[in-house]
């Protein structure tokens, strides 16, 4: 019995062999057939998809009145350009093929070089251009060849009606046996009909003289046929041609203030300012904890004069044009209570001191505000500092006071 077992044994050992190996050889012509079905598709897709030409940028024309160096426009490529004698490029001198198929730089342009173009008239003087010089056409007050000084007086340094840019031969036609002559737009015939000759037409003394529109805002200048208007320095001249806005050097980085003083725009120039917190008196002393603010060190419990002296002293910078519309209001001082702790209930306000005080009042705008309002005009440019105080009380009983310094920057224009 014991040997039949054995053989059952031996015939079911080499049964499960046989079948192993009927699953091996299953299981590696699995693995051949994928293995020939990926190389397939691998074949397919690299067939599909070519290998990409080489990037390229679109071609480039020389300026007008130059020229270009360089005909392959493939990535990482350049390409030059440059002006004939007599015109100046703007733009970019070298572009190169960028990757993404873009040029880098400025398309470039030649422009022919004038007397003009280096911008030699300063103070808002208008440059003309003459054969081979220019003359520059100053605003009221600057005189000079280059409007560089400060005239006594308004009137200019040269006549228009001797300045040959200023007049011009009339254009003539033979109409019906009589000569007919006109002139130019921004100029009128002067002289008689046989040798008239188109003289300018001033076109600021004109306006100003009837009462017309106002032209510019600030200074108005005549040139050959028409009239631009100018911007006193500081100011730069808005699109519509007539107005002028300030320049605000201290966000354009145009300002020489040092370290440790702010800069302050104002109408047409700036100011460094350094504020600084009152010296120690008494039991009475103060720490900057900003750069416009001071706040007193704690008082001895029993001194009176420390706890009447102001908790915060700030400090007010606020450009203004001249010539203001008023009443205007200037400054807001408003309170705000501690979390957790009772706020004041009532408000005093008043001006502390300072150089023009009548000039200012003080009024409630409602129950924790007050405003400082211009209520007499003032003509720049000057500078005026004016003191405002708040007071807190809480159930009639003084709480504290606040301190607002006020510096106002009158400009010496109405803009």
């Amino acid at each position: 019995q014991s040997c039949l077992s054995r053989q059952q044994l031996l015939a079911a050992i080499r049964q499960m062999q046989q079948l192993l190996k009927g699953q091996e050889t299953r299981f590696s012509e699995g693995l051949r057939a994928m293995r020939s079905r990926l190389s397939t598709i691998h074949a397919s897709l690299t067939k599909a998809a070519p290998e990409p030409p080489a990037a390229s940028c679109p071609a480039l024309q020389a300026p007008a009145d130059g020229r270009k160096f360089g005909t392959k426009y493939l990535v990482d490529h350049e390409v030059h350009f440059a002006c004939d004698p007599g015109f100046q490029l703007l733009g970019s001198s070298t572009r190169t093929c960028q990757a993404n198929g873009s040029w880098t730089g400025q398309e470039p342009h030649c422009a022919e070089i004038s007397e003009c173009s280096s911008s030699p008239c300063q103070n808002g003087g208008t440059c003309l251009e003459g054969l081979g010089h220019f003359k520059c056409l100053c605003p009221p007050q600057w005189t000079g060849t280059t409007c560089q000084y400060q005239a006594q007086t308004a009137s200019p340094g040269w006549s228009v009606t001797d300045d040959p840019a200023f007049s011009r031969q009339p254009r003539c036609a033979q109409i019906a046996q009589t000569q007919q002559c006109s002139c130019d737009p921004g100029f009128h015939m002067s002289g008689t009909a046989a040798n008239g000759i188109c003289q300018d037409l001033n076109e600021c003394e004109v306006y100003q003289r009837e009462g017309g529109p106002r032209l510019c805002v600030h200074a108005c200048v005549n040139i050959p046929g028409s009239f631009r208007c100018s911007c006193p320095a500081g100011y730069v001249l808005l699109g519509d041609g007539k107005s002028c806005e300030d320049i605000d050097e201290c966000s354009l980085s145009q300002d020489n203030c040092t370290s440790g003083s702010t800069c302050i725009n104002t109408g047409g120039g700036f100011q460094c300012v350094t504020p600084q917190c009152p010296l120690a008196t008494g039991n009475v002393s103060y720490v900057k904890t900003s750069p416009f603010q001071c706040e007193r060190n704690p008082c001895p419990m029993e001194s009176r004069s420390c706890h009447h002296a102001p908790k915060t002293i700030s400090f007010h910078y606020l450009p203004l044009p001249s010539k203001l519309q008023t009443p205007a209001p200037l400054f807001r001082m408003a309170t705000a209570a501690a979390p957790g702790r009772p706020g004041p209930d009532s408000l005093r306000f008043g001006i502390a001191g300072g150089n023009n005080r009548g000039h200012f009042v003080v009024q409630r705008s409602d129950r924790h505000t007050g405003e400082l309002l211009l209520v007499q005009s003032l003509q720049g440019p000057r500078t005026i500092h004016v003191d405002v105080d708040m007071s807190e009380y809480l159930d009639r009983v003084f709480q504290a006071k606040h301190l607002s310094k006020i510096t106002v920057f009158v400009s010496p224009y109405e803009f």
